[in-house]
């Protein structure tokens, strides 16, 4: 007869990659879309044109040295390439089909992570958010270029559990280009909603932006760690769910 146990499994064991490939088609699409969105506008525009109409962040830099409008621009690029090409390498089967194009991808994102990173360094001491800002951010940075670089570093030595590790901490820091917009939007929209509270736009874009630089980017760390320990403690056989038990034989 059929072993009960394994027809109680089914269910669970089908709703897992089912759930792995929502989470996965969700992360690529939000990265996508906001790669396009955020970049665009200042690839197709002056930044004199997009503060005239104070769009994004363009009023902080139009003014700014040129060395540090150059390092906002090179954020800009590099940040949105790391956030297009970064979900993609999350895809096992495209990691298993195509070994070749992991690896060339995996290269540009680095790249794209070291100078986003360093250039984020270059502007974070004249951020909006001001103290908080350079902290925030210039710990955001700091982080970024370590986790790809401890990631480099693991499979340049053969070490593909470690590698995936920090790749995954890498990517948690990349989708904080996601996860700041999300807290913007839900940030300005809770004081629209708020009685009594200043309905200017630029005051609760201010607002909003000074809460930010930690909140966009820890959250998604914390995530990443506990999916890297999740991980972690599957391939060292540790706690399980439960099978069922034996069901007496017929």
């Amino acid at each position: 007869m059929t072993d009960p146990r394994a027809t109680l499994r089914r269910p669970a064991d089908r709703r897992r990659p089912a759930a792995r490939t929502a989470t996965l088609v969700a992360l690529s699409a939000l990265c996508v879309l906001v790669a396009l969105v955020a970049v665009t506008p200042y690839l197709t525009g002056s930044l004199e044109s997009l503060a005239a109409d104070d769009a994004g962040l363009a009023r902080n830099y139009v003014d700014r040295p040129t060395a540090v409008r150059a390092a906002f621009f090179v954020h800009l690029v590099a940040g949105g390439a790391a956030l297009l090409l970064s979900p993609w390498q999350l895809w096992p089967g495209l990691r298993r089909r195509h070994p070749g194009l992991h690896r060339a991808t995996g290269r540009t994102v680095l790249v794209a992570i070291g100078l986003a990173g360093v250039s984020g360094l270059v502007i974070a001491p004249v951020n909006e958010a001001g103290l908080v800002g350079v902290l925030g951010f210039g710990s955001l940075a700091v982080l970024w270029l370590a986790a790809a670089g401890l990631g480099w570093r693991a499979i340049r030595r053969g070490d593909v559990p470690a590698h995936r590790a920090w790749m995954i901490r890498a990517f948690a820091l990349t989708f904080a280009g996601v996860t700041l917009r999300v807290w913007l939007g839900v940030l300005v929209g809770a004081q629209s909603l708020w009685p009594g509270s200043d309905a200017d736009p630029a005051a609760m874009f201010d607002r909003a932006y000074a809460v930010v630089p930690f909140l966009s980017w820890v959250p998604n760390l914390v995530v990443a760690e506990r999916v890297v320990r999740r991980g972690r403690l599957r391939a060292d056989g540790g706690p399980r769910p439960a099978a069922p038990p034996t069901a007496p034989a017929a």
